[in-house]
């Protein structure tokens, strides 16, 4: 990808007014691992894992932890989703990565998949390498909520706003799916 071409294309599609280096290598990282990745044949995948990640780190493209880290928020306190309490590892999983990985029960599965520890060490979800494996994996596969990008995106559909049930509901997701589209011009 011609990267002066790219940061122009986001600046037509007011995405950014000036893209910086941290901006631009968060990006093209994701960008370059969707394209390793030979399941990922589908533009559509990659423009909405970068729109997600535009909204979900405030437009950084920086793996960031939750402002607030949970409070008044139910995975705040040490419970799990199911709300049963516990007490090992002493740690709170608010959102932390690319796109605000929650919960106990969450870390613990990223954490098997990936074959890291992250319940006793959360603060491995800000690094960008494996942000971005939460990301393209928990999108992918639909592990975040049960259902994926192959859902929403295929021969047969083409639904930029429902996309958003893959992480949050429909929170924003009218706003998240123009993002999603400006990106696929830029990309394609």
């Amino acid at each position: 990808m011609n990267e002066i071409a790219f940061q122009n294309r986001l600046k037509s599609y007011n995405l950014y007014n000036k893209v910086t280096s941290h901006q631009l290598r968060g990006m093209l990282a994701i960008i370059d691992y969707c394209e390793s990745n030979k399941f990922i044949t589908d533009k559509r995948w990659i423009a909405y894992m970068l729109a997600t990640v535009y909204h979900e780190t405030g437009r950084t493209f920086e793996p960031i932890e939750e402002v607030g880290q949970g409070i008044r928020k139910p995975y705040g306190r040490k419970i799990k989703q199911n709300l049963k309490p516990y007490q090992m590892p002493d740690k709170l999983y608010y959102g932390r990565g690319l796109v605000q990985l929650t919960w106990y029960d969450n870390y613990e599965r990223f954490g098997k998949l990936l074959k890291i520890d992250l319940l006793n060490d959360p603060e491995l979800a800000l690094r960008m390498d494996i942000s971005i494996q939460i990301l393209v994996k928990g999108m992918t596969q639909g592990l975040f909520t049960g259902v994926n990008l192959s859902r929403y995106f295929n021969d047969q559909r083409e639904d930029w706003i429902s996309a958003r049930k893959i992480i949050n509901g429909l929170d924003r997701a009218e706003l998240i799916g123009l993002y999603g589209k400006r990106f696929l011009a830029c990309i394609s």
